[in-house]
């Protein structure tokens, strides 16, 4: 039996918006978008034509579909395909490459561990709304990610790391890891733009403002789940929407479960 086709999204917020869809066979007419479009197959073979010729994407692959750019879309086998993309808005490209143009990639389809990881981070939680943060990390390293891929060559070396800004922002996200914070409070805090600061920040620290505001709210969860406080009240207490999602949060940041992790600190087996 066929799985049916299925389209989900959510409502584009900061300039990004995510679609995870899947098809047995035909799926878009000829369109465009106004934004770039840039996907990972998940399964099967994607087919589509593109500036003149017909590409397809394999399970594992990246996609990437330059704004204004003529294409469509079908099954490359009678298996049909699955995948995700990411729809962003060009300005927030160039706002996040500090004023250059938005990049052509001439490769449309590719192996691209870089840019399949941000997709994987992208729909950690969909279809729950992307914090602030959130996407704003998501945005910067898909600039880096289409600018490496990008046909006008290596880009200008930039300005040394601005170490005491990011750690102002550090400092702020550590006195309220729980709350969902605005982008424009950190911008406030650290005196520099939301894309300039998730680079700076993750150069200094080594990874994102939302990355690490998230490692502090489950580092805090983990005390309290291994001095028993009930899973549901953790989450609360901690900023996860529910006890799910602290759920899918602590077993990708510490490769157990919180029931697991709560059995094993109270010497459980």
């Amino acid at each position: 039996m066929n799985t049916p086709d299925q389209i989900r999204f959510d409502e584009p917020h900061c300039g990004l918006q995510r679609l995870d869809a899947r098809f047995g066979g035909h799926a878009y007419d000829l369109h465009r978008h106004e934004t770039y479009a840039v996907g990972l197959t998940l399964r099967g073979m994607q087919v589509f034509h593109y500036r003149g010729t017909q590409r397809a994407s394999r399970a594992g692959q990246v996609m990437v579909l330059h704004p204004d750019e003529a294409h469509d879309g079908h099954a490359g086998s009678t298996s049909g395909f699955e995948y995700r993309m990411l729809y962003v808005d060009p300005g927030s490209i160039t706002a996040a490459l500090g004023g250059a143009p938005p990049p052509f990639v001439p490769d449309a389809v590719a192996d691209d561990p870089a840019l399949a990881a941000v997709l994987h981070e992208a729909f950690c939680d969909f279809p729950r709304a992307l914090e602030p943060l959130a996407v704003d990390a998501i945005v910067e390293r898909l600039a880096e990610g289409l600018g490496a891929r990008g046909d006008a060559g290596k880009r200008p070396a930039r300005h040394p790391t601005a170490h005491r800004a990011a750690s102002r922002a550090r400092d702020f996200l550590m006195a309220d890891a729980t709350r969902a914070i605005a982008s424009r409070e950190l911008e406030d805090v650290s005196g520099l733009d939301r894309f300039s600061l998730a680079r700076h920040f993750r150069a200094t620290f080594g990874t994102s403002p939302h990355r690490f505001q998230v490692g502090r709210r489950l580092a805090r969860a983990r005390t309290m789940i291994a001095q028993g406080v009930p899973l549901s009240e953790t989450a609360a207490a901690t900023g996860f929407a529910d006890q799910s999602h602290l759920t899918r949060h602590f077993a990708a940041r510490f490769g157990l479960t919180p029931g697991r992790w709560a059995a094993l600190s109270r010497g459980g087996a």
